[in-house]
């Protein structure tokens, strides 16, 4: 009788996903401060201005020169910075100055979901009813998260321009996710750099009729601090680890860890803001982490991983 062997994936790719939705949940705090100062794209535009330049220098002394990419990679990359740099940013930072970054977390829910079920249309990715448990429980947990136990209040809530907004960015993250799957021969780093290039040139298009607005703005210590975290931290190593997660795990495994960012956002605000936690929270944080858990339940044969590597080495 043949028994498989049920294991945890990776030890490293999991850690590493959940500093990415721990650093994601700290870019809603960040994109709210800058919000209120400055438009949508001229904080996108400065976001990926330092991440271009962080990930071309590391690009560098990692692969040891500028790799070069043939036409179809360009294309999808160039996709990829449309969706999920471009795209994504400028519905996210706009959405923030319509409404509150805790509601904005609320729609970030619904990416997992809408991800796994095209993944399972477009690469035939499946998952063991287990899985699928855990994805439930997951989303309903962060969905106690974001909503302090109100659910229906914030579901009963009118429908404006923020929250247009904000499904315009949940369904760019999703396009940005299944095109990362999409990209074979490079390595998450290649694919983030040529991805947040892209999305940078189509960021500076978008740019020019603010261009007058430019001298009008107020640049003080939190903007600054706060466009660094976003470009070197929620840029830079986030879209690299979550390129590896994508390329390790798959797309399903991976974007379930995105139902944790609401969860680090709250906490963060806690931490920082000094936002009340409530019981229901704790309890729907709890019911977030197992449920990723349960959804990265597999067989496989361990690995290991570099910071910025891509490159998978099989132990034996």
């Amino acid at each position: 009788m043949h028994t498989k062997k049920i294991v945890w994936a990776d030890f490293t790719i999991y850690l590493k996903l959940t500093c990415v939705a721990m650093l994601w949940g700290g870019t809603f705090i960040a994109g709210r401060v800058i919000a209120f100062e400055m438009s949508a794209q001229i904080a996108a535009l400065m976001r990926f201005i330092v991440a271009s330049i962080l990930l071309m220098i590391i690009l560098i002394k990692v692969e040891g020169s500028f790799k070069t990419i043939n036409l179809k990679q360009h294309l999808l990359t160039a996709c990829m910075g449309l969706t999920g740099v471009f795209g994504y940013n400028i519905f996210f930072f706009g959405a923030l100055s319509h409404m509150e970054a805790g509601r904005t977390a609320l729609f970030v829910s619904l990416s997992p979901i809408l991800t796994i079920i095209a993944a399972r249309i477009l690469f035939k990715e499946k998952l063991s009813k287990f899985n699928y448990l855990g994805v439930v429980l997951a989303f309903f947990g962060t969905l106690l998260v974001v909503t302090k136990g109100h659910l229906f209040s914030q579901l009963n809530t009118s429908f404006g321009m923020g929250e247009l907004m904000m499904s315009c960015a949940v369904l760019s993250w999703v396009a940005y996710t299944l095109l990362c799957k999409k990209i074979v021969g490079l390595s998450p780093l290649i694919i983030t750099t040529y991805s947040t290039l892209w999305g940078l040139f189509f960021l500076s298009m978008s740019f020019i009729p603010y261009l007058r607005q430019w001298q009008s703005f107020t640049f003080h210590a939190s903007i600054y601090l706060s466009v660094l975290y976003l470009g070197a931290l929620g840029t830079v190593l986030a879209f690299v680890w979550y390129a590896q997660g994508i390329a390790k795990i798959g797309t399903s495994r991976t974007i379930i860890f995105n139902n944790l960012v609401p969860l680090f956002a709250v906490l963060l605000a806690f931490l920082l803001l000094n936002e009340p936690i409530t019981v229901v929270m704790l309890v729907g944080g709890a019911m977030s982490f197992i449920g990723v858990l349960m959804t990265n339940k597999k067989t496989f044969k361990s690995e290991r991983h570099t910071l910025f590597d891509g490159h998978v080495r099989k132990s034996k």
